[in-house]
């Protein structure tokens, strides 16, 4: 086991979590979720989790349908909004259960073409730009009801939306994901918050 693998046994340990979701997505970026219990991570590491790919969209027919989630330690993050910051998550590789890479798990097609463009003297970082709404309400069946008035780059700096806004910068840093600005947007309760370019796998 890697020193990454080890210190993320200890976090869970000295941290209290309960549940460690493993992520992935399949081949639209729909994002998937397993979740396992401190108890199973050891072997989750070694051995991965076994599930049914066939019952991802493009990932496997009927008959090839075993596949393995390899959780990445590198991106072991707590995530402090859930139960108390007693859960955490890491993304997940895909393989085949001989080990090879699973040509359909997305992080091993950007993984691959990332390897191509360097080979051509090319590296790729993004920097994704954030636009959204705040609404008063999460119901999707009732109206959306604005947060504020404001317009672009508007200094609204006691206003509920706002609050949310930093609130939201709050818990992306706690994560390691660097913010390197925010602002209004140009309608009313319209937000807009700017990562720090960093590499396209990490960034994914």
């Amino acid at each position: 086991m890697n020193p990454q693998s080890d210190y993320v046994l200890k976090a869970v340990e000295e941290r209290r979590v309960r549940l460690i979701r493993l992520w992935f997505t399949d081949v639209l970026g729909q994002l998937k979720s397993v979740a396992i219990s401190p108890a199973e991570l050891d072997s989750a590491f070694d051995e991965g989790v076994h599930f049914d790919g066939s019952a991802i969209d493009g990932f496997s027919r009927v008959q090839e349908s075993d596949v393995i989630a390899k959780p990445d330690p590198t991106t072991f993050e707590l995530m402090p909004w859930a139960d108390g910051g007693s859960t955490a998550r890491m993304f997940c590789d895909i393989t085949n259960p001989d080990g090879s890479p699973f040509t359909g798990d997305p992080r091993h097609i950007l993984r691959r073409n990332l390897a191509a463009a360097e080979t051509e003297g090319y590296g790729l970082f993004t920097a994704p730009e954030m636009e959204f709404f705040y609404f008063a309400d999460g119901d999707p069946s009732h109206a959306p009801e604005l947060l504020d008035s404001g317009s672009f780059f508007d200094l609204t700096t006691s206003d509920v939306a706002s609050d949310l806004r930093r609130r939201t910068i709050t818990v992306l840093e706690t994560m390691g994901i660097p913010v390197e600005y925010s602002f209004h947007e140009d309608s009313p309760s319209q937000h807009e918050i700017d990562l720090r370019y960093t590499d396209a796998l990490t960034m994914a």
